[in-house]
C-alpha cells in the first residue's frame, strides 16, 4: 500500500514522557502582574536615597522674625521709666488717658534731643528759634532737622518690618514725644515737622498726671 507523499512523520504528542523516563513537570506561564511587582521590588532595593544638597531656611526665618519682634518690643521705652532731672521737667495734665507704649521715644530736654537713648543734637540755651542752622537742611529758618530725620528713618524701617510681621498697617509709625515743660514752641514744631517727613503719622505727647484735688 502506497503512503501519501510529503507527509511528515508523526511523533508522540506534547507532554509525552520519553521512553523509560518520568513525565516532565508542566511550567506555569509568568503573570504580568507578578513580573511588574518583582520589578518594582528590585528597583526599590537598588534605589539610592538622594543626597540633600540644600538648606531649607523657611523655619529659621520664621523663628528669627519672632525673636526680632520680641527684642524690639522689649527695647521699647516705657513712659514710667523716664527719669526727671533739672534738665527735664515733664508737663502735667489732668487727663487720665492711658499712656501709649508703642512708638519711637523722642526726648526734648533743655540741652539736647535724644532718640532711644542716642543723643541727636544739642538744644541751644535760647531755643526760641529752634536748633542751630547747621543741623537743618537749608538753614536757620528751615523746620527739617537732618540728624533727627536720619535717626527716625532707621527706626522707621525697623518698625515697618515689625508691623509687617505682626499684621499691622506698615504705612506709618507712631512717636512718643517726651518734652520739657519749658520747651519753646518753635523747637516742638521742628520736631513734629521732621517726624511727619519721616513717615510718623501719630504722635503722643508724654505728660505727668496731676494729683486729684
Amino acid at each position: 500500500m502506497n503512503q501519501p507523499p510529503n507527509q511528515p512523520p508523526q511523533g508522540p504528542p506534547p507532554g509525552t514522557p520519553p521512553p523509560g523516563g518520568k513525565p516532565l513537570p508542566r511550567q506555569k506561564p509568568a503573570s504580568m502582574a507578578v513580573y511588574k511587582r518583582e520589578l518594582r521590588r528590585e528597583i526599590k532595593r537598588k534605589a539610592i536615597e538622594p543626597e540633600i544638597n540644600f538648606l531649607n531656611i523657611t523655619a529659621m526665618l520664621d523663628m528669627m522674625t519672632i525673636i526680632l519682634v520680641f527684642l524690639l518690643k522689649s527695647m521699647s521705652q516705657s513712659s514710667a521709666s523716664i527719669p526727671q532731672s533739672a534738665d527735664l521737667t515733664m508737663p502735667k495734665s489732668v487727663l487720665t488717658t492711658e499712656a501709649s507704649q508703642e512708638g519711637v521715644a523722642v526726648l526734648l530736654s533743655k540741652s539736647q534731643i535724644v532718640v532711644d537713648d542716642n543723643v541727636i543734637c544739642p538744644v541751644p540755651t535760647d531755643a526760641t528759634h529752634g536748633v542751630e542752622g547747621k543741623y537743618k537742611r537749608t538753614g536757620p529758618t528751615d523746620l527739617y532737622i537732618v540728624p533727627l530725620a536720619n535717626a527716625l528713618q532707621s527706626w522707621r524701617e525697623r518698625d515697618r518690618q515689625v508691623r509687617l510681621a505682626t499684621g499691622k498697617d506698615p504705612s506709618a509709625s507712631e512717636a512718643i514725644i517726651i518734652a520739657d515743660a519749658g520747651t519753646p514752641y518753635r523747637l516742638l514744631v521742628e520736631v513734629l515737622f521732621t517726624l511727619g517727613q519721616s513717615e510718623f503719622a501719630k504722635f503722643h505727647l508724654m505728660v505727668l498726671q496731676s494729683p486729684k484735688k
